[in-house]
């Protein structure tokens, strides 16, 4: 039998969390709280194998929590923010799922930690994505993608393109969509891997397969996946510095 805690500060949130374990019966709900500072408690004295935590709560809230303890169980956030989903897959998370919470995501989420408590194979509170912290730089990219919470890997990356509101994504899976500025982008990435080499275009030097004349000053750059990438006088600029030539 695996013990769970619910830590949510809706009462309504955790009733539909309640409901949703029903089918698993190798699961024993033992607490129920309604912040951060009254999980902390029950975590320390229950011991659960694995909690369902929101994240914007009174008191202290669900990271502030994780902090205090000094060997956090398994988690799997719930949350109506998907800003902060790269923060919780840094620190101790199975999954992470967008309010309101959906059966079919739910089980996603649970087929996924059983899977891990059966076959022991990674213990409780490992981290699914690790920051290179000598670096400093992410080296994946958070998105949103109907309801998932899909996480791509920076090596996966074509190329990234600047549209309206949002930046365009291509990778080698399928193209996605972020609410984000290119320049916030590329502040997160390793500029020696990532050069802006346009206001619209920011690209992998993997891919960099050859760089052609366009007009007057500016360049295009010919991608190993097919695609072309304007290159502006600056962006060439940094291509050479990085490339050294």
């Amino acid at each position: 039998m695996y013990k769970v805690i619910l830590i949510d500060d809706e009462q309504l949130a955790r009733q539909l969390i309640r409901s949703l374990l029903q089918p698993y019966t190798q699961i024993e709900i033992v607490a129920e709280c309604a912040d951060g500072f009254e999980g902390f408690k029950a975590i320390q004295e229950l011991k659960p194998d694995l909690i369902f935590l929101d994240i914007q709560m009174p008191r202290v809230n669900g990271f502030e929590m994780l902090e205090l303890l000094d060997t956090p169980p398994s988690v799997i956030f719930t949350t109506a923010f998907d800003e902060y989903a790269l923060k919780a897959f840094e620190t101790h998370a199975i999954d992470y799922i967008l309010k309101p919470v959906t059966r079919d995501r739910f089980d996603k989420a649970m087929q996924k930690w059983l899977q891990q408590a059966t076959d022991k194979k990674l213990p409780s509170v490992a981290p699914i994505i690790e920051n290179n912290v000598n670096e400093g730089y992410q080296h994946r990219i958070v998105v949103k993608d109907n309801g998932f919470i899909r996480i791509i890997p920076a090596q996966d990356i074509f190329y990234i393109e600047a549209s309206d509101d949002y930046v365009k994504i291509v990778t080698k899976d399928g193209t996605y969509l972020k609410k984000s500025t290119l320049s916030h982008i590329e502040q997160s990435l390793d500029p020696q891997q990532f050069i802006r080499v346009h206001r619209s275009y920011l690209i992998p030097v993997s891919q960099l397969s050859r760089i052609e004349p366009y007009e007057k000053e500016s360049h295009v750059a010919l991608l190993h996946c097919g695609a072309k990438a304007l290159v502006s006088k600056s962006g060439m600029a940094k291509l050479k510095t990085v490339l050294g030539w």
